[in-house]
């Protein structure tokens, strides 16, 4: 009797010893999500994330990340004169735009660790520098004195001085200067120098020389100064995927 029941006694320790395996993860969660050429689908520890701060995230990365204003860019005179005409209009049309997706961007809740919330504070800076630089565009090509009270007038003097000044051959040598070093860049230097002597030229030279200016000139300024490259932005998306395990993706052919 002794016997059986020491026997018994170890039958009943392999077992209990032997359900001592790695208890299996019950709140992982199914997220899909499009990439930009990817459908993904993987799962995320429901006990550590919140879908909403995943959504969040996702929005930052793939919605709010590049361009987010849709305005009509003026690169020739007859969209000079239609913007200037229609200021009020374009006027409009970005403020809705901008408290649309204020709205939008401002309600975000992301992943509270570093990496996103310095990503949020990014998206934030660069989208309302984007709209401010909308702005003062439309209203300078109506009148270019409106540049002196920019908001990138610290790092973008030079172009600013010359496109406000009421001395047009001021603006004009920086026009010049301007179209010289681009030309330095391009494939056929000679022909982008031709096409700035017809403009110069011509009795509409002054608009010509605002498109250029303004649009390139300036515009390229401003955005550097608050869209700087980030060494890490591939490393943000790299991220996002680690946030999922069984990670499966989609990929269209490019």
């Amino acid at each position: 009797m002794e016997k059986m029941m020491i026997g018994l006694s170890l039958a009943l320790s392999v077992t209990v010893w032997g359900q001592k395996k790695p208890i299996k993860n019950t709140n992982l969660t199914l997220y899909s999500y499009q990439t930009f050429n990817c459908d993904n689908q993987g799962y995320y520890d429901a006990s550590k994330y919140e879908k909403e701060e995943i959504d969040g995230v996702n929005k930052l990365l793939y919605k709010f990340n590049g361009v987010h204003f849709d305005t009509n860019p003026v690169f020739k005179l007859s969209s000079l004169e239609e913007v200037r005409k229609n200021k009020e209009i374009h006027l409009e049309n970005l403020e809705k735009q901008y408290q649309e997706k204020k709205q939008e961007l401002y309600s975000l809740k992301v992943i509270d660790l570093p990496v996103w919330k310095n990503l949020y504070e990014n998206t934030i800076q660069i989208f309302e520098n984007e709209y401010e630089l909308n702005k003062e565009e439309i209203m300078a090509f109506s009148d270019p004195s409106t540049l002196k009270t920019s908001r990138f007038y610290s790092t973008c003097k030079e172009p600013i001085d010359a496109i406000s000044s009421p001395d047009k051959e001021k603006m004009f040598a920086a026009w010049k200067n301007y179209i010289e070093l681009k030309s330095k860049n391009n494939a056929d230097p000679k022909g982008v120098m031709a096409r700035f002597d017809a403009k110069m030229n011509d009795p509409q030279k002054e608009d010509y020389a605002l498109i250029d200016l303004i649009g390139l000139s300036f515009h390229n300024c401003a955005n550097s100064s608050f869209r700087q490259k980030r060494d890490d932005e591939g490393t943000a998306y790299k991220d996002f995927d680690k946030i999922f395990t069984k990670l499966k993706k989609n990929c269209e052919e490019l």
